[in-house]
């Protein structure tokens, strides 16, 4: 029986989480994203990597809708996720960010305490009852965002208050406090010093558990750390998406192969 339920669960482990056909972005009348398709699975880490301005942090902002608050930005092709359309009349864009968690390159805990910090997602979502549930949703992300002992006697105070490393872990306790199925990550560490940046990388290591993590990252060395799945773009172009190991040891395009030994970049 266990043996079952192991194999269940490896099973579950590949589900596809988020495919995306033929997609397509343009700002004007730049091309920033061309013919992109891939399918990425659930409870694992993919990483986006690239040269600076190759369309990684674009595509990341199809997938929750993000594009949609550019004017000139327009979006198309097909986005699924667990097979269904994200860009359907039915969706509303408000309740895909809740289900599809974003954190920024620079932390940007808002103007308020700790607690409302968490709160104001399960709050605008209908999420808790009861403050005694509001209480429970608040400590269960702070938990789960690596921070709550360092600042569950501080609830109150402000959390611009804290320190840099702090502030993302908040900003990702606060991300997942909607309880979402996907967590994008847009440079998370860029911003942080060393200690910090290892905080949430072992952060990411325990998320993946619970949800597919997508992390777009100028470092090649912590995408080798983080994900198990790597996808490499390049002038708007999804040239590779493979096994994390494989991309790294073996490549198959010369593109990549040149990206990765520093030859273009």
């Amino acid at each position: 029986m266990n043996d079952m339920r192991k194999i269940e669960r490896d099973v579950k482990m590949t589900d596809t989480k988020i495919t995306a056909r033929n997609v397509n972005v343009h700002y004007g009348d730049t091309h920033a994203i061309k013919d992109v398709n891939v399918d990425i699975a659930d409870k694992t880490v993919t990483a986006f990597i690239g040269p600076s301005g190759c369309g990684k942090s674009t595509f990341l902002r199809c997938l929750n809708r993000m594009n949609d608050t550019i004017d000139v930005c327009r979006v198309q092709g097909d986005i699924r996720i667990d097979g269904k359309d994200i860009h359907d009349k039915s969706v509303d864009p408000v309740q895909l960010r809740a289900h599809v968690g974003m954190v920024f390159q620079k932390p940007n805990p808002f103007p308020k305490s700790i607690y409302d910090n968490i709160a104001y997602g399960p709050r605008i979502h209908g999420l808790a009852k009861s403050k005694a549930e509001l209480d429970e949703i608040v400590e269960k992300a702070l938990r789960r965002g690596a921070i709550w002992d360092e600042v569950k006697d501080r609830l109150t105070q402000s959390g611009t208050g804290l320190s840099g490393g702090q502030q993302q872990r908040l900003c990702i306790a606060r991300a997942i406090a909607t309880e979402p199925d996907i967590l994008l990550m847009d440079e998370p560490c860029s911003a942080l010093d060393p200690i910090a940046t290892a905080q949430v990388e072992e952060l990411i290591d325990e998320l993946h558990r619970d949800y597919s993590v997508i992390i777009v990252t100028h470092s090649m060395q912590q995408a080798a750390r983080v994900s198990q799945k790597t996808a490499f773009f390049h002038l708007g172009n999804l040239v590779e998406f493979g096994d994390t190991d494989q991309i790294f040891t073996d490549p198959k395009d010369p593109r990549t192969e040149s990206y990765i030994t520093g030859r273009i970049g």
